[in-house]
């Protein structure tokens, strides 16, 4: 049974990950600072089936330093990583002109050093072991498009679509697959925050004329994952129902 890492898995993407993953046989194991309600849900209801289940472990992303020792414990507990889904990151709004330092870099510290680092390390051991694996990072269509009040968080986006493409051409000799995917603007609670008329007038703007789910972007996360994906690598998917067609 193959070991897949999903950051940010209590909620959201990262739980629509880790409960598609586990349904098609995976041995998932989300990291988040803590445990929400879904993710236990989650955790019992994939417990002793005999299938794929989901493993909670929690860890601050944000502790960059201490990010060598966690997966070097979550290599000794579980086995070989196969897979690595760096979804966590944070979403802060706000205009440039008036964001504080200190969320600027929080959010370049979550969204592009933490997920480096984390790869770095889960790619060695990927390396060592010889058997390939897939790295996945969670990009978003403001990387390109661009949006008011997203300005840092779209850089952070972009960067992840840069180390991507370089990535995949260091690391594809060994059979390890590197692709990132870009959610346009998801059903989530994140999309909440924005109000019903807002929502209504981005999915307006797509050609299907609705907001992807986080199900479509678990689904993508699969096929990468499984042999469709095989020859997949330094691209980025664009799952935004058409948002930027």
């Amino acid at each position: 049974m193959h070991n897949v890492l999903v950051t940010g898995g209590s909620r959201g993407i990262g739980l629509a990950i880790a409960r598609r993953l586990a349904a098609s046989g995976y041995n998932v194991i989300a990291v988040a600072r803590r445990e929400s309600d879904e993710l236990r849900e989650a955790i019992a209801a994939t417990a002793g089936q005999g299938n794929g289940c989901v493993h909670f472990r929690a860890f601050d992303l944000g502790n960059v330093d201490g990010i060598p020792a966690f997966v070097k414990s979550l290599r000794e507990e579980f086995g070989a990583i196969y897979g690595l889904v760096n979804n966590a990151g944070i979403g802060t709004e706000g205009l440039l002109a008036t964001m504080h330092n200190s969320e600027i870099e929080a959010l370049v510290r979550l969204n592009v050093l933490s997920p480096v680092i984390l790869t770095k390390y889960v790619a060695r051991h990927m390396m060592a072991d010889g058997a390939g694996g897939r790295i996945i990072n969670m990009s978003s269509i403001i990387a390109s498009t661009g949006y008011n009040g997203l300005s840092v968080y779209g850089a952070t986006k972009a960067a992840a679509t840069g180390f991507t493409r370089s990535l995949a051409r260091e690391v594809g000799k060994l059979g390890i697959t590197v692709n990132a995917i870009a959610p346009g603007f998801i059903d989530t609670e994140l999309t909440h925050s924005l109000g019903a008329e807002q929502r209504q007038r981005i999915a307006g703007r797509s050609a299907l004329r609705r907001l992807p789910e986080t199900e479509d972007v678990a689904g993508m996360v699969e096929y990468l994952l499984g042999e469709g994906g095989r020859n997949i690598t330094g691209t980025v998917l664009t799952v935004d129902a058409g948002n930027t067609a």
